[in-house]
């Protein structure tokens, strides 16, 4: 457990102990004493505070990742420029974060039973080696995709994913052209704050446009809208065409945004039209929601166990008999372009990314 914290690195090891199945086997101060005793106590995850001095998590995650392939969970404030860091840690090859709550270490007790289960998440995770995008040309500011002129029956892409998420939607959504026949609605495990950070950092990579969704957002083709933090996202027919409303209640299976509250309207709204495809994750958010879609004549797609940083969600909806195709971030990637009616692109053909 890497914190420049001494009350931190106090309390949490506290917390833990109290798991019998986890043992805190050391603590450093930053990252330059964590890589000096890795090799001594071989844990099998890390806990790195993103912000330090001398060696901030950051740099110690590049040779962590590189040198150790140890899982590494990556502990956040709720700021936007942890949001940001965070968001570098992931692409990196973190395999998660957990947020520091607000009001200061008193308040850690809440955080308690969140990081044990991601704690046993990241031991049974695969470290996936950070996603190498082909270098992209600068572009000029995109332009929204145009309005519809008319209101047809349309088709829907609507995905959910939690741990290991960012990285994998990072690999799918380059890899779609602005030309795709489909609008995308995206729900992500992410506190708020972050998935407006999240949107942005895909939104410079991609060409469709990806933001974080606003109620009323209308579903166009060539657009990513991505769930905001602390708020479910429903897809719903409006007299303007296809939008999204965003509702504040309460966490379904443990998560708001939940994938399974998605998935649900994506089925009632748009059946045979919808494609859903459920990415690596912890739990089993989705998989009844992808089966609704299934049984509505929809198309259901599942990351496969072997580029998955966590098989849970994916496994749980392949279990139930829910899913029609199960494949890695390249299959999906080309299948989510054939489906949407356009058959390739400059990136993705005959299913290899180029």
């Amino acid at each position: 457990m890497v914190d420049d914290s001494a009350v931190i690195r106090k309390l949490i090891p506290t917390l833990l102990g109290q798991d019998e199945e986890i043992e805190v086997v050391a603590t450093a101060i930053d990252g330059d004493f964590a890589i000096n005793k890795i090799q001594q106590m071989q844990p099998d995850v890390i806990t790195l505070d993103v912000d330090m001095p001398r060696m901030d998590g950051i740099t110690a995650l590049g040779v962590i990742v590189s040198k150790h392939k140890i899982p590494v969970l990556m502990l956040s404030s709720l700021t936007t420029r942890d949001a940001a860091l965070t968001m570098k840690a992931l692409e990196m090859g973190a395999v998660d974060f957990i947020c520091k709550p607000r009001g200061g270490t008193g308040k850690l007790n809440e955080m308690g039973s969140e990081l044990v289960t991601k704690i046993k998440a990241a031991a049974r995770s695969t470290v996936i080696q950070p996603v190498s995008l082909p270098e992209l040309p600068v572009k000029a500011k995109k332009k929204a995709p145009p309005l519809p002129t008319t209101i047809g029956s349309g088709k829907l892409i609507a995905i959910g994913a939690s741990s290991g998420g960012p990285n994998a939607l990072r690999y799918i959504l380059p890899r779609i052209p602005a030309s795709i026949g489909a609008g995308i609605v995206v729900v992500q495990h992410m506190p708020e704050s972050f998935t407006a950070v999240m949107a942005r950092w895909l939104d410079e990579i991609c060409d469709i446009e990806v933001s974080e969704a606003r109620s009323g957002d209308l579903i166009i083709p060539g657009r990513a809208l991505v769930a905001p933090g602390n708020a479910h996202l429903r897809v719903q027919r409006t007299a303007l065409g296809p939008a999204v409303q965003l509702e504040r209640s309460t966490p379904v299976n443990g998560h708001m945004p939940s994938v399974d509250v998605l998935f649900r309207s994506v089925a009632s709204e748009y059946g045979r039209h919808a494609t859903a495809v459920i990415l690596t994750g912890m739990g089993t958010d989705g998989a009844e929601g992808i089966g609704e879609i299934r049984k509505a004549g929809g198309h259901t797609m599942a990351q496969n166990k072997e580029t998955c940083a966590i098989f849970g969600m994916p496994r749980a909806a392949i279990e139930r008999g829910y899913i029609q195709q199960v494949g890695s971030l390249s299959d999906i990637a080309n299948w989510l372009v054939v489906a949407a009616g356009k058959q390739e692109s400059s990136e993705v053909k005959d299913g290899k990314c180029n």
